[in-house]
């Protein structure tokens, strides 16, 4: 009886945390699918030819919005 409710006790914190986990990796997708669309977005509206490299890539998806302004800056510099 006891090893049931340990389990049943075990799911449920675990559903919780999968809960959280799920809704912060939301906002995190939507970052950078936003950051990668502005990257592209600066390169065909502004005509700044900055190259699709792995590297600029990489910063815009991980650093989104604010990693797609940083590498923008980069390349105007």
């Amino acid at each position: 009886m006891l090893a049931e409710l340990f389990i049943l006790f075990a799911v449920i914190v675990m559903v919780i945390v999968a809960f959280y986990l799920f809704k912060a990796a939301k906002y995190l997708i939507v970052n950078s699918i936003l950051g990668l669309i502005i990257l592209f977005a600066a390169n065909t509206l502004f005509g700044l030819e900055i190259a699709y490299s792995w590297l600029n890539i990489l910063i815009c998806a991980i650093g989104g919005v604010i990693g797609a302004v940083i590498v923008i800056l980069l390349s105007l510099f």
